[in-house]
């Protein structure tokens, strides 16, 4: 018979045995279902943000182009550049002390300066809506100013109260409501104080080396291509190659956020991806518990001259239309989430999604749904292919053939391979995917092995005198028991969850037990270099009992690494983030006492040869730097290139000061700049905090003033709430194990129901059989839980020691849940199905025997 006969009476036979309805795929749906609308629906979601970043663009970023410089202003001729592309607008934003009028409080804010032309794009909301002259103009000497409800409840504020920022006092005459282009300043620990240029010029912040950003927004003529951009940042960089200066366009008008949406996108696709997989288990019990209903028909079809290539046939069309079943209810659900998630983010996100259609989204989650069903699916469906007609008809089943013929496991390898290389390929930090992938590979290796382990265990353990207890053992290690397909679908999402849990909770151990005992209690920025001494003298008086620390700081950006750009420089994604952006910088004749050397020498108190660096050795490595290497960076607008010196070790988890690179004082002569200090005093109270920093904040009110408990709590409440989230996420993954479970505990009832009445023939009381059954189920439930947390104890300790370079710890209560979920989960789902299995009426089981 030619194959396309035989492919389409394959197909007819595989339509008529369907008929009778998908009751025993219930599993399988659900769970094809399930990661295939967890991968679609959060890379559409994700999207859906891109676009509407980019659909935005200009609003987000307040124009077409962005130039931002640091601790400077334009020159005339940089201004009369910009002047020349179109409308402009100028921004500065800065970090300082806002307090009220008569000195009794004082919180940290986020600064911004607004001129007459703001916005460009979008609309300022506020509440009252006032006009620009209204909200910021000035009356008798007080200028208005306009803040988010979280500045009015942290001072305890109404509307017209006043608060005095550096030497001006401010008016708040309005509630802000949305700032158009505040996603593209990035994200502040303090809530924005918005003000006008003239207000912030006449509190007297601004000072040589303050640390203010300027941010010149330029709208184009109508029209202006993205060529049109790409060709004007060209001008710029060849007319003024040491401006320093930070060019954004309207299509990367948010880099961070989207960014983080992609990486935040990718690590669910992984976990979604391990849904899949963990369901893929379902699946090959799925299909195994089909055929073994299905006995008789393939017997027939055998008999009847049928070969086994078209039993195979017969089977796999009826497993990929089932699939396709699935695969089309998860798209469903993963193209309705945009949809969803419009609404439900508006509130976490200042960018609105854009709810629609994303195929290629969609396109890759069913890609990965049918190849985790053949993957799966193959191995059962080669089985059945080679098991005789004879063996069927003697109601034998397809456990005890082994594995099926090469060509069937080579191509479910095979598609297993393809599917963990389009996950990395699609993967934008394939590292990191590449380590997911084979820690799922191994896991599921290793699940396999303990599964045997347990089964061995069992089998060798010596004879008890309990009936129930033996029964147990029994049918742990008796072929076709459940052992391997329940300890492989929980251990998997079991192992995630612990991983996830421990990570979280080592994070949240640091930063709010051992980070605040190491840390400074305060931060102080933008010291004026000539009130250093009097700075110091009002910190001693003030915490006498206190250590403070001070040192030179400049805002410097990377420009090229041996006089290559920084553009044209391949670096690690770890390491990337020394290049991106402005850095912290100082000079110091010493080293500092917090570092160790690496490499190289430090260079001499009265050195005066060419400008040297000190470079943070765990960042250079990433990088790719060696001794002897010029970094070139840009200062207050003029280019200046160092030599490497030495590398020394940072211990960035101090919270101390530290700095990638520090210079010889000799770079930066006669370069305006503040200072940077720090004041440690672990003897002080929250009473003692608040008298300095309001002592602080009165004497010198250009000083800003960061409580680094302040910092941490909220860093805490972030880390709780991603952590919530990436949980919340794993749990699919949970609940693709919980479902698998069910579907192996169902897919086992049909020997269960056997064994059951032969053992109540035999005189076994229904006590004896449940007692039986949940001591199976106690211990498999045991074995699971402490491979879950061994792996994910391994897992985490790699992450946070490792990666994050923190001390780990392992968590007793993480443990104790653990264990509690396992055996809940195990316990309850199988004897759900097993009281149902003992009500069955022993002769008609009997007569079929």
């Amino acid at each position: 018979m030619a194959l396309s006969q035989t492919l389409k009476l394959a197909v007819r036979f595989s339509l008529r045995e369907m008929r009778g309805g998908l009751s025993g795929f219930l599993i399988f749906l659900a769970c094809i279902a399930l990661g295939v609308a967890a991968i679609g629906g959060v890379n559409s979601v994700a999207q859906a943000i891109t676009a509407g970043v980019a659909n935005q663009g200009q609003t987000l970023l307040g124009g077409d182009l962005r130039f931002q410089l640091n601790q400077r202003d334009t020159t005339s001729a940089e201004r009369d550049f910009l002047g020349g592309l179109g409308a402009i607008s100028h921004s500065a934003s800065m970090r300082s002390m806002a307090r009220l009028e008569d000195g009794s409080d004082q919180a940290l804010v986020e600064a911004k300066a607004v001129d007459d032309a703001y916005p460009l794009f979008g609309a300022l909301a506020t509440e009252p809506a006032l006009p620009r002259a209204a909200l910021f103009g000035e009356r008798s000497g007080v200028f208005g100013a306009a803040a988010p409800e979280l500045l009015f409840d942290r001072l305890n504020l109404k509307l017209g109260d006043r608060v005095k920022l550096g030497g001006a006092t401010f008016e708040l005459r309005a509630r802000l409501a949305n700032e158009p282009d505040a996603v593209s300043d990035g994200f502040g620990f303090a809530p924005r104080l918005l003000v006008s240029s003239e207000g912030l010029a006449a509190s007297g912040l601004i000072q040589p080396g303050s640390l203010v950003e300027n941010a010149y927004k330029i709208r184009l003529p109508a029209g202006a291509s993205e060529a049109d951009l790409k060709a004007i940042q060209d001008r710029a960089a060849k007319a003024f190659p040491e401006a320093g200066w930070s060019i954004r366009t309207r299509s990367n008008a948010a880099p961070a956020l989207s960014s983080n949406i992609e990486r935040f996108s990718q690590f669910l696709t992984l976990v979604g991806l391990t849904a899949l997989v963990v369901g893929g288990v379902g699946v090959a019990n799925a299909v195994r518990a089909y055929l073994d209903g299905k006995r008789g028909v393939i017997a027939t079809f055998k008999s009847l001259g049928a070969s086994g290539g078209f039993v195979f046939t017969v089977y796999l069309v009826q497993i990929l239309l089932i699939a396709g079943v699935g695969i089309v209810a998860g798209l469903i659900l993963g193209a309705a989430m945009p949809f969803a998630a419009s609404a439900a983010l508006q509130s976490v996100i200042p960018v609105p999604a854009e709810g629609g259609f994303y195929p290629g989204a969609l396109a890759m989650a069913a890609l990965f749904g049918l190849l985790v069903t053949l993957a799966f699916a193959l191995l059962p469906l080669g089985r059945a292919r080679d098991v005789p007609a004879t063996a069927l008809f003697r109601e034998m089943g397809f456990e005890s053939r082994g594995f099926p013929r090469l060509p069937y496991v080579a191509a479910a390898v095979g598609i297993a391979l393809f599917l963990a290389a389009l996950a990395i390929l699609f993967s934008g930090d394939r590292r990191i995917a590449s380590i997911f992938v084979g820690a799922t590979i191994v896991a599921f290796v290793v699940l396999r092995l303990v599964g045997a382990l347990v089964q061995w265990a069992a089998r060798k353990s010596p004879r008890v005198r309990s009936v129930a207890l033996r029964l147990a053992l029994g049918n742990i290690h008796r072929p076709g028991a459940l052992t391997p397909s329940v300890v492989l679908s929980l251990g998997l999402g079991l192992t995630l969850l612990v991983t996830l849990a421990l990570i979280d909770g080592n994070l949240r151990r640091q930063i709010s037990g051992s980070l605040p005992e190491r840390a400074p209690n305060f931060f102080f920025v933008d010291i004026q270099s000539g009130d250093v001494d009097a700075f110091s003298a009002l910190v001693g008086k003030e915490a006498p009992g206190g250590m403070l620390a001070k040192v030179p700081m400049l805002r410097g950006r990377v420009m090229a690494l041996n006089g290559i750009d920084v553009g044209k420089v391949s670096v690690p994604p770890e390491g990337a983030w020394v290049l991106r952006g402005d850095r912290g910088l100082t000079y110091d004749a010493k080293m500092p006492a917090n570092a160790t050397l690496t490499q190289g020498a430090w260079w001499p108190q009265d050195y005066a040869g060419e400008p040297l660096v000190s470079f943070s050795a765990e960042e250079g490595r990433q990088i790719g730097l060696k001794l002897g290497d010029t970094v070139t960076v840009n200062v207050l607008g003029r280019n200046v290139t160092a030599r490497i010196a030495n590398f020394r070790q940072v211990e960035w988890e101090t919270m101390g000061i530290n700095f990638v690179m520090v210079f010889s004082p000799n770079t930066f002569a006669g370069a305006p700049h503040g200072w940077l200090a720090t004041l440690t005093d672990k003897n002080a109270s929250t009473a003692d905090d608040a008298r300095l920093l309001n002592a602080v904040t009165r004497a010198f009110p250009a000083v800003t003033t960061v409580r680094v408990k302040d910092a941490l709590d909220i860093v805490n409440r972030l880390v709780g709430q991603l952590g919530t989230a990436i949980r919340a996420a794993a749990g699919v993954a949970l609940i693709a194990s919980v479902l698998v479970l069910s579907g192996a505990l169902a897919a086992g009832n049909r020997a269960r129901i056997h064994d059951a009445v032969v053992l109540k023939t035999l005189g076994a009381t229904r006590r004896t059989l449940i007692t039986a059954f949940s001591l199976e189920y106690v211990l498999i439930g045991l074995a699971t839980a402490v491979f879950a947390l061994a792996a994910g104890g391994v897992a985490a300790w790699f992450v946070v020691a490792r990666i994050m370079t923190l001390p780990s710890h392992f968590m007793p209560e993480v443990a104790v849940a653990t264990m509690l979920f396992s055996l809940a989960v195990t316990v309850g789902i199988g004897l759900a199905g097993t009281w149902r299995v003992l009500g069955h009426k022993a002769a008609p089981v009997l007569r079929n025997l």
